[in-house]
């Protein structure tokens, strides 16, 4: 007999009734996962650092190989683009199941995992669900397609995403932005399946796919439908960061947040976007922040819809949306680089001489003990 069947045959013999036995090893066996689920998270946790420091520990290298990589895939991709344009989704899947991972071990460690919670993950998410499980959903397609060539693609520009092949960081924040836009303009423009759902045999000859019956049904999947689901999203981002983890962001102001980032950037700078966020007061700038958004996202959403109607209007957004990030990764090269460069170097330069120090006080300390023993 087990230890646990010994411990409730004692306490049964002791006179507790069998339902309340029941329920106290029920209790028990609660407990327990509860703890196993808190050592499970803490070595994940532990696991994320360490990798995160090590990466740290060999960052030339890796900015190397990043930078090699980066562009043979680019090559690579461009190739693909042109000869087999309905093959892009596969590499859709490749890059979120391999890169979002990563990508929260690396935030986990340096403490900025709650941007793993904007809307573009928010929508990548929907993304892979609508090419992997609904890939004939005209009406998803549209609300798919307004995310992806509306707040996604501006926020590129807006926000000034750099294309830099020597940095993980920053490739993969360009390609959860730019990526999903050129999926979904290869599925509306180049796929060749999309082609034959436009003149399905035995029907009649359809325009386009997806087909648009009239202007309200436009409006409605590319414009209404995904404000609403932006809406949601704005919803459960406010109760989750600004609600259910506020003591915690308030204990740690090193945890990082999409509106934390934005607004010390903004203060710095002291542009149009500090003095905007103000203007109901300190205290109320978060509100203003998530109103000022809500514009952003309305804006961006309604130009998806001429974007939508024209190819050639399409083609000229993908070429602006790479020359601008393409444009802002040689911004940060030229500009951003040297800067971090001399601030290292000048960090490593007061570091050293504080530990020759502590090592010559330490060996002096060591001497002297040694000639009074």
């Amino acid at each position: 007999m087990s230890d646990n069947e010994d411990h409730a045959a004692a306490e049964f013999t002791n006179g507790e009734s069998p339902p309340k036995l029941k329920q106290r090893l029920r209790d028990r066996s609660k407990e327990m996962l509860s703890k196993q689920a808190v050592q499970t998270k803490q070595m994940l946790s532990k696991q994320a650092v360490k990798i995160a420091k090590q990466a740290e520990e060999h960052e030339k290298f890796i900015n190397k190989v990043t930078h090699l990589l980066g562009v043979l895939g680019f090559g690579g991709f461009c190739f693909l683009l042109g000869a087999r344009p309905q093959d892009i989704p596969y590499v859709y899947y490749l890059f979120y199941f391999i890169f979002v991972p990563l990508r929260w071990i690396y935030y986990r460690f340096k403490k900025w995992h709650y941007y793993l919670l904007d809307f573009c993950y928010y929508a990548n998410t929907i993304f892979l669900v609508d090419l992997l499980f609904y890939p004939r959903n005209e009406k998803l397609f549209m609300v798919c397609f307004s995310f992806a060539e509306g707040p996604l693609a501006w926020a590129l520009i807006v926000w000034r995403c750099s294309l830099v092949f020597n940095s993980v960081d920053k490739i993969v924040s360009v390609l959860i932005h730019l990526l999903p836009g050129l999926v979904f303009f290869t599925i509306r423009w180049w796929n060749p399946a999309t082609f034959e759902a436009m003149h399905p045999e035995g029907t009649a000859r359809r325009a386009t796919w997806p087909y648009v019956e009239d202007k309200s049904y436009l409006w409605t999947w590319l414009f209404l439908v995904p404000l609403v689901a932006y809406s949601l999203w704005q919803v459960l981002y406010f109760l989750i960061v600004n609600v259910l983890r506020r003591q915690r962001l308030l204990r740690d102001p090193e945890v990082m947040t999409s509106y934390r980032e934005l607004s010390k950037k903004a203060q710095k700078a002291n542009n149009i976007w500090w003095r905007l966020s103000g203007l109901l007061g300190d205290q109320n700038r978060n509100l203003m922040y998530i109103f000022l958004q809500g514009i952003f996202t309305v804006a961006t959403m309604a130009l998806t819809v001429p974007i939508f109607l024209s190819y050639e209007l399409h083609v000229v957004f993908q070429i602006l949306k790479v020359s601008a990030s393409v444009w802002n990764g040689g911004s940060f090269l030229l500009e951003v680089m040297p800067r971090q460069a001399i601030l290292k170097e000048k960090k490593k330069s007061e570091i050293q001489p504080a530990q020759g120090q502590l090592e010559n006080g330490s060996k002096f300390n060591n001497a002297v003990g040694t000639s009074d023993s």
